[in-house]
């Protein structure tokens, strides 16, 4: 396979079913031999973007990938990554953009609101946006706050249960917790989340090679078309029973399963990651952990403290490539009509430009004013839809697991914990904690 075949398969988050090699089999090694600076936006040291990349931020904020025979353009500044993500006209998301590149075919189009442009774009999320506004999201709330605790009591049966004493933070809590909450959003039954956190993990991973992520994709759609079908039958109270009850006529079943999807996509692996880092963060510097365990309002607390986590960790490293349409000018540099551009989110959010004069942006500080405008979501009318749920999420999180347990320690040194390697979406592959 090419080297533009290859990276072609990581711009598009690894969401064809297959790709093909002329002559032969596919060779799986090759997403993780791309040139270093190929891959810089999916490198990082602990929660931190490598050094390089800011260094060439600071320099230059709109700069060419190294890749042979297509033109890729890197945007790692915070104000050229709004531009970029802001102009829906001269930009485009839409997935034909690739068809015939990387052996992709039009039926590998996954759906949803990530690859497609207006006016499809338009009239999909607007049948999405009432069931994610604040109001509507409320109803969750004794459902979300519910989840957690069942989470948090099994994560202390199993560290009560283990020979040592420790449990994978990662395993009993981070992922289940934001599994039930899409499996209570969209409708689906409980005991699918094994499922749900393996095929969302698998897509993301590049080093675990392409292989497991097409398949991830193939098997997800699958089950989620056997949902689609059942909801059309027997519309229940979800969001896809929603849909079908007040737009069915109006939206296909591959529309519904690309939606269904698009929610697994955006609301799993990210919002785990996020827990799992968080609590880490909290455990390594426990000033943070016991502001939140010892206040007299945990909300007031932790609203701030979220919303610095999203921007600091930004764990979407990149958003989903951008096409454009035209020749366009950003940041001073030309971009020609076809150009591929990638837009380093983890870069643009440690951006100075982002924050007050003299702030460090590299470093964590809940203190600080909101980043009300960071690009942990996105930005434009690609902004991650379910935003809202995944705070909510975090909001209630954090709280509740320090005041449940006021001694929560990390069960190995923090030089020993082990992240994700060229993921998409970054975070840590365990956390060992004791809860007592």
């Amino acid at each position: 396979m090419s080297v533009r075949s290859a990276i072609a398969t990581w711009l598009t988050r690894l969401y064809f079913s297959r790709l093909r090699k002329k002559g032969g089999s596919l060779d799986l090694s090759v997403l993780s031999k791309l040139p270093d600076a190929a891959l810089l936006p999916l490198r990082r040291e602990g929660v931190d973007p490598v050094p390089e990349i800011g260094v060439l931020r600071d320099r230059e904020p709109v700069s060419k990938l190294p890749i042979p025979g297509m033109t890729v353009w890197l945007v790692s500044g915070y104000d050229e990554a709004k531009e970029v993500l802001g102009n829906a006209k001269a930009f485009s998301n839409d997935f034909r953009n690739l068809v015939g590149v990387g052996g992709a075919e039009a039926e590998h189009h996954p759906g949803g609101l990530g690859f497609c442009d207006p006016p499809d774009h338009t009239r999909l999320r607007r049948l999405l946006t009432p069931e994610f506004t604040m109001r509507r999201l409320s109803r969750l709330t004794p459902r979300i706050h519910a989840i957690i605790e069942e989470q948090l009591a099994q994560l202390e049966k199993a560290a009560r249960e283990s020979p040592d004493g420790t449990a994978d933070f990662v395993e009993y809590f981070a992922m289940p917790v934001p599994a039930l909450v899409i499996c209570e959003l969209l409708g689906v039954p409980y005991e699918e989340r094994d499922a749900f956190q393996q095929f969302s993990v698998a897509r993301f991973d590049v080093l675990g090679g392409a292989g497991a992520s097409f398949g991830a994709v193939t098997q997800s759609l699958d089950y989620l078309r056997g949902v689609v079908a059942e909801q059309r039958r027997d519309p229940g109270d979800g969001l896809l029973g929603m849909l079908v009850r007040e737009h069915g006529e109006n939206i296909t079943d591959e529309e519904l399963t690309g939606l269904a999807d698009g929610v697994l996509t955006g609301g799993l692996e990210t919002t785990a990651s996020m827990i799992a880092l968080g609590t880490m963060i909290m455990l390594k510097d426990r000033e943070h952990f016991t502001a939140l365990r010892d206040a007299e309002d945990p909300a007031t607390v932790a609203a701030p403290f979220v919303d610095e986590l999203l921007r600091h960790l930004t764990v979407v490293q990149t958003a989903f490539p951008r096409f454009a349409r035209e020749d366009t000018e950003i940041g001073g540099v030309t971009l020609s009509a076809g150009d591929i551009v990638i837009v380093s989110l983890s870069a643009a959010d440690r951006d100075p430009r982002l924050g007050e004069e003299g702030d460090d942006m590299d470093a964590f500080l809940p203190s600080r004013p909101p980043a009300s405008s960071h690009l942990a979501f996105g930005y434009g009318i690609h902004r991650c839809i379910g935003a809202e749920l995944g705070k909510m999420e975090l909001r209630a999180a954090f709280p509740q697991l320090v005041r449940r347990f006021p001694e929560l320690k990390l069960a190995v040194e923090s030089s020993e914990l082990e992240f994700r390697k060229l993921s998409i979406v970054y975070g840590l592959e365990s956390l060992p904690v004791s809860v007592d």
